[in-house]
């Protein structure tokens, strides 16, 4: 079941976190985060000039929602649909990139690892917490944005 939090151009210029939090609190007063793992959705829709050609996520007000919402909840991309590309785009609304219309997203190589490992630190504590396994969960995490992590790699934290 697919949950969508609708955000909108006021939202987002006034950094309004309510549609978001709305959402994410139900679920954590439910305590049914861990049910609607890779559910969630974000419908955005902010208002650009016409024939403005930027993409969303180079949009600065839009990415500064997203580093505030990040900010609350640095777990998120657990509930993430990372099938729907959502994983991806929330990735591109916190690190620097450029598009290239031959090769799409390219993402600062330094700005990325430095995104993952903090994800990485941050969901192995959260799912601990929530007593759910953790490495498979993440590999996949790090295969989503094109990195490998080894065995090994967890045996040091």
């Amino acid at each position: 079941m697919t949950i969508t939090i609708a955000i909108n151009t006021d939202s987002i210029n006034h950094l309004d976190l309510s549609p978001a939090s709305t959402v994410i609190e139900k679920l954590l007063q439910e305590e049914a985060i861990a049910s609607h793992e890779q559910q969630l959705h974000f419908d955005i829709k902010y208002d650009l000039e016409p024939g403005d050609p930027r993409e969303i996520s180079e949009v600065p007000e839009v990415r500064l929602w997203f580093v505030r919402l990040d900010a609350k909840y640095p777990w998120l991309p657990f509930l993430l649909d990372w099938k729907a590309g959502e994983f991806a785009r929330y990735t591109a609304m916190l690190v620097p990139h450029q598009f290239s219309p031959k090769e799409g997203i390219q993402y600062n190589p330094e700005a990325l690892e430095i995104f993952l490992m903090h994800k990485i630190f941050i969901l192995s504590d959260w799912l601990k917490q929530q007593g759910l396994p953790t490495q498979s969960r993440l590999k996949s995490l790090a295969q989503m944005l094109g990195y490998e992590l080894d065995d090994a790699f967890f045996a040091t934290f």
